[in-house]
């Protein structure tokens, strides 16, 4: 009897000590995954610049404005989004009547977290800050002013069409950017500039529309450019020129994305974070030898592909799809 008691307290002490294993093993920590961002390819965004500039000056109510923005809808059709074609009529400061469209792209249109990005698409009617006076009523081609950013932004449109984001993504180019007062006159015009912006942050194309925040490009393609921190945007929206810089610093970009400010540029940021209060920052070209701060073929005939460089291109691009894919 007392082996048969002993037998039973020791096969009882198995099964406690099994018990007491098993309760103390835990399941094994969920590793996060990483986040897969896709290759900029800046040579292909150096080709959809140059796509633009084939078509000519893109001044609204021109041939080439109406040809151009026939295609960066269709191009971005083909790349799965959800476009929307903003036609407007407005009045520049000088009672030409334009006929203008904003042309927004939307990636994930369902998805309510989303991000902004944009850029403009027409360029500057007049040559006005070129040393030749001959020219300064002449139409640009508008390579770098206008075309770099959009050029960007297409090719990011490309790698949204295969590899989507966690957040909805939409692609804004505004239009009647560049249509602002002639430098050569002196009366001071509040808002001529960035009339397609206006119009937008006044009348989106989704009623409450809302994104977390916005990135403008606007002259990201000229080599060794440096983009130094915009006035406008630091006062609007701090914490994303911050989260934007670190991503260019990690990639090892921080050699152009220089962390000391830079002057006040009213762009279409500006009407984006006044008039819907979406948080917007202005990646733009500054280069404080130049006399206007932007390069020495600002809105000048002289802004042409040569002043489009894939390396630069590449820099930018890159930086936003780092930012735009690790967003949750």
């Amino acid at each position: 009897m007392r082996g048969l008691l002993t037998f039973l307290l020791v096969i009882a002490t198995f099964f406690v000590s099994c018990g007491s294993t098993t309760a103390k093993k835990s399941a094994p920590a969920e590793v996060p995954m990483a986040v897969v961002v896709p290759i900029f390819n800046g040579d292909s965004a150096y080709s959809f610049v140059e796509k633009q500039v084939a078509f000519g000056p893109r001044v609204p109510n021109s041939e080439a404005h109406i040809k151009c923005g026939d295609w960066l809808e269709d191009i971005m059709r083909s790349y799965g989004a959800d476009v929307v074609s903003q036609r407007f009529e407005v009045l520049a400061y000088n009672g030409d009547r334009l006929s203008a469209r904003n042309i927004i792209a939307q990636f994930a249109p369902e998805k309510r977290k989303r991000v902004l990005l944009c850029a403009h698409w027409d360029t500057r009617p007049w040559a006005d800050s070129d040393p030749d006076p001959s020219n300064h009523y002449k139409a640009i081609d508008g390579a770098n002013d206008g075309g770099s950013g959009v050029g960007v932004l297409v090719e990011i449109a490309r790698h949204l069409a295969y590899a989507p984001t966690e957040v909805g993504v939409d692609i804004v180019l505004f239009d009647v950017e560049d249509y602002g007062i002639h430098e050569k006159e002196t009366s001071a015009v509040e808002n001529s500039w960035a009339l397609g912006s206006q119009y937008w942050a006044r009348l989106p194309h989704k009623s409450n529309y809302n994104a977390r925040f916005g990135i403008l490009l606007d002259i990201v393609g000229a080599p060794d450019s440096k983009f130094n921190v915009e006035g406008i945007s630091k006062h609007y929206a701090e914490n994303i020129v911050k989260k934007v810089w670190a991503q260019a610093k990690r990639l090892g970009y921080g050699n152009m994305f220089v962390n000391e400010d830079g002057g006040y540029i009213t762009d279409d940021h500006l009407y984006v974070n006044r008039f819907l209060g979406i948080p917007c920052i202005d990646i733009i070209n500054y280069d404080p030898d130049s006399p206007n701060g932007f390069g020495p073929y600002h809105h000048t005939v002289k802004d042409n592909m040569e002043w489009i460089s894939s390396e630069t291109l590449k820099a930018v691009g890159q930086t936003v799809l780092n930012v735009i894919y690790n967003e949750k």
